[in-house]
This record gives C-alpha cells, sequence and structure tokens, in this order.
C-alpha cells in the first residue's frame, strides 16, 4: 500500500501539484512559527489553498488541521476558492463608505455580473470587499493586484475593469 502524504499525492483540483511546494515544505516544514510562510507560498503557486491541500500542508508541518484551518480563515490574504486572474479588492473603510463605495461595488457587480467573490463569465475579475486598503485621501478606492485606483466614480471604475480586459485581449 503506498503512502498517501508524498509528494505524488492526489487532489481534488488535478492542477494542484504538491512537488511544486516541496522546496518550501523542506526548508519551513521544522520550523516552529513558519505555518504563515508556508501558506503564503502554497497560495502564490496554486492561487487558493483547498482543504485537502491544508490538511497535506498540516501533516508535514506537524501543525494540527484545526489550527491550519483557523490561521487560513482568520487572515483575508489567504482564499480557500479559486479566483479570477485579477483580484478587485474594494475598500469598504469609513471613507471610502462615506464617499461612494457602495456605488462603486455596485457598477463592478453590475459590469462583471457576478457576486463578491465569484469569478466573471470571462475568468479575468474577482471582486471582493475589504475593511480597509490605507489610503483614505483616495476614497472611495479599489486594489487590483499592487496597484491602487481612487477617486472612483461608476464610469471610472467601469473604464478601469474594461482597460484591464483590453490589456488581456492584447496580449
Amino acid at each position: 500500500m503506498e503512502c498517501s502524504c508524498g509528494t505524488d499525492r492526489k487532489f481534488a483540483d488535478a492542477s494542484i501539484d504538491a512537488k511544486l511546494l516541496e522546496p518550501t515544505l523542506e526548508k519551513y516544514a521544522p520550523v516552529r512559527g513558519s505555518l504563515i510562510t508556508v501558506l503564503q507560498k502554497a497560495q502564490d503557486l496554486y492561487g487558493y489553498l483547498p482543504v485537502d491541500l491544508l490538511a497535506y500542508i498540516a501533516q508535514r508541518t506537524g501543525v494540527k488541521p484545526a489550527k491550519v484551518l483557523g490561521v487560513v480563515t482568520f487572515y483575508t490574504q489567504f482564499r480557500m476558492k479559486p479566483i479570477g486572474k485579477h483580484l478587485v479588492l474594494i475598500c469598504q473603510g469609513t471613507a471610502c463608505h462615506v464617499n461612494g463605495s457602495a456605488d462603486v461595488e455596485a457598477a463592478i457587480k453590475a459590469h462583471l455580473g457576478v457576486n463578491e467573490g465569484a469569478i466573471s463569465a470571462d475568468g479575468l475579475f474577482t471582486y471582493n470587499n475589504v475593511a480597509c486598503l490605507g489610503c483614505c485621501s483616495l476614497a472611495p478606492a479599489i486594489m487590483i493586484g499592487d496597484k491602487v485606483y481612487g477617486n472612483l466614480t461608476r464610469e471610472k471604475t467601469v473604464s478601469i475593469l474594461e482597460e484591464i480586459k483590453a490589456k488581456e485581449a492584447a496580449q
């Protein structure tokens, strides 16, 4: 009987290859307090953290599965579902809220035709609301990748999404 704990382990998402995470696990599994580093690398590699991958990480690091799940669900940087190619973060902090973040979200939702957390039909976008992006002087603001867009209106928001879509089509 073969052990299902090794790098040949099969995951529900066939695109997940445990061998890609192996160098990180070899380096950090024995290091106490390195769980977040391992989870960040796993999410960078696979785009999200499915439950069976979390169980594998727990086994390899010696951290209890409940603790691994607790860390993933506590920190908003981690995702347990796949996302579109571009993650749109909508600031819902006080300044953004007062300056129209609800209108920005409504424009994104209508333009993409999806609810929060879902992937647009073209696979390009997922949007999520966040508590604060830390750029109150630009309120209302969104972040896509590592770029912040501020002083948004419905029209400006749609224009940004269309610009990204056009760049994707040109590639």
